[in-house]
């Protein structure tokens, strides 16, 4: 009896949009803001914590904050990728913890485009693949607007295409 063939799965050949690491930055940036303002907040109002004590939480924030927005959105260009063929939707994503997902065409049920805010402002766009599974939706985040629209143009021509059972 032979040995099983090891199969090699390449990875996505696409990145997204150059501008992702703003998006990435700003969202992150985004999320640090209630901290510091409640830090605020307490050295003006928490006069029981020490000044060093204020002082020492306000700058592991700042560090963290720092390195969050700087080092956490190249980090994820590096690492996000996807691709479409006539067959499947293949996306990787994460920083920390990295995902692959592959959705066959033939499960495809919807293709959606979301613009946030900032979205919007830096020119981009999200791309929803919803399929008939338990795991969710696939999201192709921050592609330029027109690659968005090309590619929802092209998703629903191939899902269009093929017969499957996208139930």
């Amino acid at each position: 009896m032979s040995a099983p063939a090891t199969v090699t799965m390449a990875d996505p050949l696409w990145r997204p949009s150059p501008r992702a690491r703003q998006l990435w930055a700003i969202n992150a940036a985004l999320l640090w803001l209630p901290v510091f303002a409640l830090q605020a907040v307490g050295a003006f109002v928490g006069s029981w914590w020490p000044t060093w004590a204020q002082i020492s939480v306000a700058a592991a924030t700042a560090v963290l904050a720092l390195l969050h927005v700087t080092v956490v959105p190249f980090w994820r260009y590096r690492v996000h990728r996807w691709e479409i063929s006539d067959t499947a939707v293949y996306t990787r994503t994460g920083w920390f913890t990295q995902e692959r997902r592959i959705a066959p065409i033939s499960r495809v049920q919807t293709v959606d485009t979301e613009r946030g805010p900032i979205d919007r402002m830096l020119g981009l766009a999200t791309v929803t693949v919803t399929t008939a599974s338990s795991a969710g939706a696939v999201k192709i985040t921050a592609l330029d607007q027109d690659t968005a629209d090309r590619t929802v143009a092209q998703l629903t021509e191939i899902a269009g295409t093929n017969v499957g059972d996208a139930t």
